[in-house]
């Protein structure tokens, strides 16, 4: 039986103004698999996306990565890498410059770092902007950027965080496609936050749903559908169905909830 690569153990989140983040919270997610936390603001899947970056630790419960604590990662073919909702680029750099950073950190020597860093850009179609500056680029394009900081380094974990959230739709559509070819070339596990029910069902072999007050998995959800995803997956009969069965767990899961608030202020 094979060892997850990331385990959450009844993971609960509890802050000190008494806010619940997350509740009884478990999960298994296996190597080469492209999860979406999938849910409404508020529901908690940012704050379990940064604690599997180690960001932050959980009030009770506990989270094991390839079988082991945090300090294991780093080690060879435990490598992780974080795509924030911004792409926080430094502005008075180069975008090779912002891109080989990670490696500068490391101690990479300049020159195979800026040879890496240029391939990263290559791989995310900015190939001709590395001497560029971040004002110059559009906003996907920053956040193109931003995937090849987070690529640089190899990473066997990529953990993203809404990057795409406050594109327009043509091109949230684009970076969705990328993303889910580069995930496929590269052999890499990929776990995405996510509000877009249709971005969560283009992207992921596996959807994991969650709900607000507490923030708790509500279902997890294999997703069928080809290896090799494009626009015209997006209008398939598997699709449609599966966006409609998402719609409905969320719709569902809302109207309970409201039932209990209701039940709460009546009593």
């Amino acid at each position: 039986m094979s060892i997850p690569l990331l385990a959450v153990q009844r993971v609960d989140k509890r802050y000190p103004n008494g806010t619940v983040a997350l509740d009884d919270v478990r999960l298994d997610i296996e190597p080469g698999e492209f999860v979406s936390l999938l849910g409404p603001s508020g529901c908690g899947k940012s704050t379990l996306l940064k604690m599997f970056a180690g960001i932050e630790t959980p009030t009770h419960g506990h989270l094991r990565w390839w079988g082991g604590p945090f300090a294991t990662v780093g080690a060879p073919g435990r490598r992780l890498s974080f795509v924030f909702q911004e792409a926080t680029l430094m502005p008075w750099a180069t975008v090779a410059e912002n891109v080989r950073l990670p490696l500068d950190l490391a101690g990479v020597p300049r020159r195979e770092a800026q040879a890496r860093a240029c391939e990263a850009l290559e791989g995310v179609g900015l190939g001709k902007f590395c001497a560029a500056r971040p004002r110059e680029l559009s906003g996907g394009m920053q956040m193109r950027a931003s995937l090849a900081r987070a690529l640089v380094t190899e990473p066997d974990l990529l953990l993203l965080d809404e990057p795409f959230g406050a594109l327009d739709e043509f091109t949230r559509n684009r970076l969705d496609s990328d993303l889910r070819a580069l995930w496929q070339r590269r052999a890499m596990t990929v776990v995405f936050v996510t509000h877009s029910i249709q971005e969560a069902v283009f992207l992921s072999s596996r959807v994991v749903v969650m709900q607000a007050r507490p923030g708790r998995v509500i279902a997890d959800v294999p997703i069928d559908g080809p290896a090799a995803r494009d626009d015209d997956w997006r209008i398939s009969t598997p699709f449609i169905e599966h966006t409609c069965a998402l719609s409905k767990r969320i719709a569902d899961a809302h109207a309970a909830l409201q039932i209990d608030e209701d039940s709460e202020v009546q009593s």
